[in-house]
């Protein structure tokens, strides 16, 4: 527990001066995947759960991955799920939930 909210704080110093691909924002989003796959579980049954987590983070601002990376030390409230769930139904993530979440297990 003491070293995921070291790995959050890290995070969340370096997030707004990194580069988006940089390591502090790579731990940002893993964090907050954490948090997003229950989300996805509970709320979209059946959906491919590594893909369709990828779609959310990609689609999340900045902000919103650092509150789900927060969400999931912190333990998930009914405004980060609903976050996640606003997230999901994005036309963009909607999209790459269509090319990159579902083709595979359409075909």
């Amino acid at each position: 527990m003491i070293k995921r909210i070291a790995t959050l704080c890290v995070a969340g110093l370096f997030l707004a001066g990194c580069e988006p691909d940089g390591l502090a924002d790579q731990l940002a989003r893993d964090q907050a995947r954490e948090a997003v796959r229950p989300v996805l579980a509970q709320r979209f049954p059946g959906v491919p759960l590594e893909p369709a987590s990828d779609c959310v983070i990609d689609n999340a601002s900045a902000a919103e991955i650092l509150q789900l990376a927060r969400a999931s030390v912190t333990g998930l409230g009914p405004e980060d799920s609903q976050l996640v769930v606003e997230i999901a139904t994005r036309p963009e993530t909607v999209q790459c939930l269509l090319k990159d979440g579902l083709a595979p297990f359409l075909t």
